[in-house]
């Protein structure tokens, strides 16, 4: 998916909602422990619920290859109902891959050209050996992870080299990459007083930002400090909206929870003037 068409989307449904699929069997409602997919009924069931608020999916990968091969085959009818049903809906690979070379083109392929999936995250540690190979596809993102908002981050992302953090480090190089028109970032929700020094260097970029509700971070404080022109924002809400509730009305109250964040988004939207010419 091009750039211009996700914007079209944010533009239309007043939203930069993702919703994350991190489908936890454990947690899913006892009733579909025990149907033939649960994986897939379970997904299917948020995505139809949600997808007239959102504008991301972004199932995390881990949730479904801890299965083996019947998750994998969940994965891809996922993937196969999203693209056929909400083809206009933005999909994120949380595979967060990191290695270089054919490795990398390897990766890539797997989740751009077999899975269809329009981005991927990447983990930056090895530098552009591991990330260039991604952005050779040309109708792809490549979703760099620029400041984390989990506690190991303070282990290195903040560690000054001539005085200015790694994960600022990190930004300002990614920028000379080939293909870099191509890459966006994620940012933690709960560092969102770390976004207007991270506007400097990358403001024109999409930022995929977590940890918006259940993680505590502030969906205000987000747009306040990390909307562009064109919004330049997907913020995500895995817990707080697909396990919202565990009744045989979850579908519902996913959908009743990404709606108020909607809501919530369509008003920041407005109240930047976002899209008001």
């Amino acid at each position: 998916m091009r750039r211009e068409a996700l914007v079209q989307q944010i533009r239309e449904k007043q939203s930069f909602l993702c919703v994350g699929l991190d489908i936890d069997l454990e947690k899913i409602p006892v009733h579909l422990k025990d149907v033939e997919d649960p994986l897939w009924t379970f997904g299917k069931a948020i995505v139809d619920a949600t997808a007239a608020y959102a504008v991301a999916f972004k199932p995390n990968i881990a949730f479904f290859e801890t299965y083996g091969q019947q998750g994998w085959q969940s994965l891809e009818r996922l993937m196969e109902y999203i693209h056929t049903t909400y083809p206009e809906i933005f999909t994120i690979a949380d595979a967060k891959r990191g290695d270089i070379g054919n490795t990398a083109t390897r990766y890539a392929k797997a989740f751009f050209e077999q899975m269809d999936f329009d981005s991927i995250t990447v983990a930056p540690y090895m530098g552009k050996d591991s990330v260039e190979p991604f952005l050779a596809f040309e109708d792809n993102h490549t979703i760099l992870l620029g400041l984390t908002s989990n506690e190991g981050a303070q282990d290195f992302q903040y560690l000054e080299c001539d005085g200015i953090p790694l994960h600022q480090h990190v930004l300002q190089q990614s920028q000379s990459w080939k293909g870099s028109e191509r890459l966006m970032y994620v940012v933690g929700a709960t560092r969102a007083e770390a976004l207007e020094e991270i506007r400097k260097s990358i403001p024109d970029s999409f930022l995929l930002v977590p940890g918006v509700g259940a993680q505590g971070g502030s969906l205000s404080a987000v747009a306040q400090h990390g909307l562009n022109r064109d919004c330049g924002l997907l913020v995500n809400s895995s817990r707080g909206i697909i396990y919202a509730d565990t009744t045989e009305n979850f579908a519902a109250v996913a959908g009743q929870k990404a709606a108020e964040l909607q809501q919530q988004m369509k008003t920041l939207l407005q109240k930047y003037a976002i899209f008001s010419s």
